[in-house]
């Protein structure tokens, strides 16, 4: 199996729904995303992880980031997740193998991924040091820059490197937002029981649902200036789904059902989506 087929196996795993619009993208893209994802989702898997401590998470993170720093052209997959070993019986297989997701770019735009990757970790170590309280809006404007906002920006340059495709990247900040303030409201009880919670001091859901509503409007406008093709595919995906999951949570429902994400999938993709079965 080539690593782009055991990444493509990784991402079918930690996330079906990511993994139809990447599987869909032209090869060279297809590659830099897939390894994007699978990096951020490494170090996610950190941030989240249920067994680990906040001082514990802080120090992997940063020697995550530092790996990332010292890269160099000749650098083998194992040298990005040196110090990782010794957790190896808590952490996730997408977050020991980072360095193979790492290296599965193209060389001439894997250096831009492992940047955002290592910036993002130095900002996880931070959040997990203060146990993610976010007491006012502009401290979550601070949090959703930190670990979705960012990756909006780097989908631009992903978009830019391949194809020349520019972006308004105010926007492109709007859509990390949008997203991860939808995944705020959905996850809200699981966080609170591993004790983040990402609610500035006073706001109930309603005031988050606008948050969330403002930003996935910016999201609207960057997918509407993109042009026909994969890479409106791509972004088109993730945004339908947030849209629908703000509605179904207005309608009591916690998350939107199996069927209903398969039926946002094919309405976008104009196809019958089998990948999710």
């Amino acid at each position: 199996m080539t690593l782009r087929d055991d990444a493509l196996k990784s991402l079918k795993e930690t996330s079906r729904t990511f993994y139809i619009p990447i599987r869909q993208l032209p090869d060279g893209l297809l590659e830099a995303v897939a390894s994007a994802y699978l990096c951020l989702r490494a170090i996610d898997e950190v941030e989240d992880h249920p067994q680990l401590d906040n001082s514990t998470k802080a120090t992997l993170l940063r020697r995550i980031s530092l790996n990332l720093q010292a890269a160099t052209e000749v650098n083998s997959s194992d040298s990005f997740s040196d110090g990782l070993q010794a957790h190896h019986y808590n952490l996730p297989d997408v977050s020991l193998r980072i360095g193979e997701w790492a290296v599965l770019a193209p060389a001439s735009i894997g250096p831009r991924i492992w940047d955002a990757t290592a910036a993002m970790a130095d900002r996880m170590a931070h959040w997990a040091e203060c146990n993610w309280h976010i007491e006012s809006e502009s401290r979550l404007n601070q949090y959703t820059f930190s670990v979705a906002g960012s990756v909006g920006l780097l989908l631009s340059d992903l978009w830019a490197w391949y194809d020349g495709t520019q972006t308004n990247r105010s926007l492109a900040i709007g859509f990390g937002r949008g997203l991860q303030a939808v995944n705020i409201l959905r996850n809200q009880t699981d966080d609170m029981t591993r004790g983040a919670n990402f609610f500035p001091i006073g706001w109930d859901r309603s005031l988050m649902q606008a948050y969330a509503n403002r930003n996935l409007s910016l999201a609207d406008a960057y997918t509407r200036q993109l042009p026909s093709g994969p890479i409106l595919d791509f972004c088109r995906i993730p945004l339908t789904l947030a849209h629908g999951t703000l509605q179904a949570m207005a309608l009591g429902d916690l998350k939107l059902s199996r069927e209903r994400v398969m039926q946002l999938i094919e309405q976008v993709m104009g196809t019958k989506v089998l990948e999710l079965e």
